[in-house]
């Protein structure tokens, strides 16, 4: 068994994760204008500004965050340190969009953003997992996490942009299915009959998969990859809705609830929410169901309230509801139903905020006999190394087991775990190519997979 440990971080052999070929771009002689154009354009149309124009006064490189990011630790590389990347962006700020720069650059004739500065924001800010445990402990609060996610929203409007997300995207705003994992609406109903089937043949109880029900309580938005790569996460969802006796629907209209706009792009992120509450509205639901997924349950809660056009509705978690289901008595989980030492993952999109850390412990604790901590957990946790987008990026793949999972993987075997319990759907890919990649002998599952093998129904 290869450990962790054992895999030796030479920076000179690890590639950015994003790469620029000059060919890729059109006009590359002119990004720094388009650049600039785009970082102007965002400051005007955005309540960024405010927050810029304080970081880039108050900002220091006091090099703290250094200690919090698990990709500094594990490439010891200072370009990884977190005040360094923000220090990029805020440097262009204060040299070309703020008053004082502007003056400067015309009295000395400089221009000192060039190909070289835009190339290294572009490999940094997708270094970085957008994970923000940095933010816990930067003495003057400043969010890296967010500020890197500004880099990537400005080098998106100048046409700077990993593939995978921006082809993914389109489909969902723009193509033929709709969704991100371009799933036909009649492939998706025959795998929800087939769910169906085999929750009866598994459970004795039949256990329905609602479409277009109007009226109902709520509106379900898994991560849609779950339909065709989850079938146990969702099929354990649906026995918690069924057995709590739920209204629920899915609908045909739009059912992805992913949105990689929260990953480089804030104008993407806006058309996706309003996809996704114009749904709801049209079933005429009165809640917002997210399935086990981290950023979609962030970018959900977050931001239907600030782009649903004052349309927005309650956003819950599937975590949430099924942790009052059970202590509400309308759940029946057989304890000890799992022996396997299982260990949780906490998803950084959902935990770092301390919105959902306890819910899904508790909820294992009263099945699992067998359940320990990893190492730090919680608010404090490490990032699984696919965060902000890169597990959908198959140019990240050696960076992600190298050098922003290591520490996971390490936490992982340090556990002594055989299962690891993770609710997002981008953690459970990222964190079973870690499993492969290091050949530790762990299975990786979603919460409501082991509910679906606790639960009585």
């Amino acid at each position: 068994m290869t450990t962790p440990s054992d895999t030796t971080t030479n920076t000179s052999l690890q590639p950015y994760p994003f790469h620029i070929e000059p060919s890729a771009v059109p006009d590359f002689d002119r990004r720094a204008e388009k650049f600039l154009a785009a970082f102007a354009a965002i400051l005007d149309h955005s309540n960024y500004r405010f927050l810029v124009e304080l970081y880039a006064r108050v900002t220091a490189r006091c090099g703290r965050c250094a200690a919090s990011c698990q990709v500094y630790q594990a490439s010891s590389d200072p370009r990884d340190v977190p005040c360094y990347r923000t220090g990029l962006l805020l440097d262009v700020y204060r040299q070309h969009l703020s008053d004082s720069g502007r003056w400067f650059n015309r009295l000395v004739s400089e221009d000192s953003l060039g190909s070289d500065k835009i190339d290294e924001m572009a490999e940094l800010f997708y270094r970085c997992t957008a994970c923000r445990r940095c933010s816990l402990d930067c003495p003057l609060g400043i969010d890296h996490g967010l500020i890197a996610r500004l880099g990537r929203y400005v080098l998106s409007e100048a046409g700077i942009a990993p593939k995978g997300l921006v082809v993914s995207v389109r489909e969902q705003l723009e193509g033929p299915t709709g969704n991100t994992s371009a799933i036909p609406l009649p492939a998706l109903l025959d795998n929800l009959e087939f769910l169906q089937d085999e929750i009866s043949e598994t459970k004795a109880a039949l256990v329905k998969f609602p479409v277009d029900q109007a009226g109902a309580e709520y509106i379900f938005f898994p991560a849609v990859s779950d339909y065709l790569m989850e079938a146990d996460t969702l099929m354990g969802n649906a026995a918690v809705l069924h057995a709590a006796g739920i209204s629920w629907t899915i609908g045909s209209q739009y059912f992805d609830g992913i949105n990689y706009g929260l990953f480089y792009n804030d104008w993407v992120l806006e058309r996706i929410i309003q996809k996704l509450v114009g749904e709801a509205h049209r079933l005429q639901a009165r809640k917002i169901l997210v399935g086990e997924c981290g950023h979609a349950a962030r970018s959900a809660r977050q931001f239907v309230p600030a782009f649903a056009n004052g349309q927005g509705l309650p956003v819950v978690s599937i975590l949430e509801l099924t942790w009052q289901a059970l202590r509400e008595g309308k759940l029946r989980l057989k304890k000890d139903a799992v022996t396997e030492r299982v260990t949780y993952h906490d998803p950084c999109n959902i935990a770092r905020s301390g919105w959902i850390v306890d819910q899904p412990r508790r909820l294992l604790c009263s099945f699992v006999g067998d359940f320990v901590e990893m190492q730090p957990h919680g608010r404090e946790n490490y990032c699984c190394g696919g965060g902000g987008g890169l597990v959908s990026l198959d140019e990240t793949y050696d960076f992600r087991m190298r050098v922003s999972g290591k520490l996971k993987a390490e936490q992982i075997q340090a556990s002594g775990a055989q299962i690891v319990a993770t609710p997002c759907a981008n953690c459970k890919k990222q964190l079973r190519e870690l499993v492969a990649y290091y050949k530790l002998p762990v299975q990786v599952v979603g919460v409501h997979d082991l509910v679906l093998r606790a639960i009585e129904l």
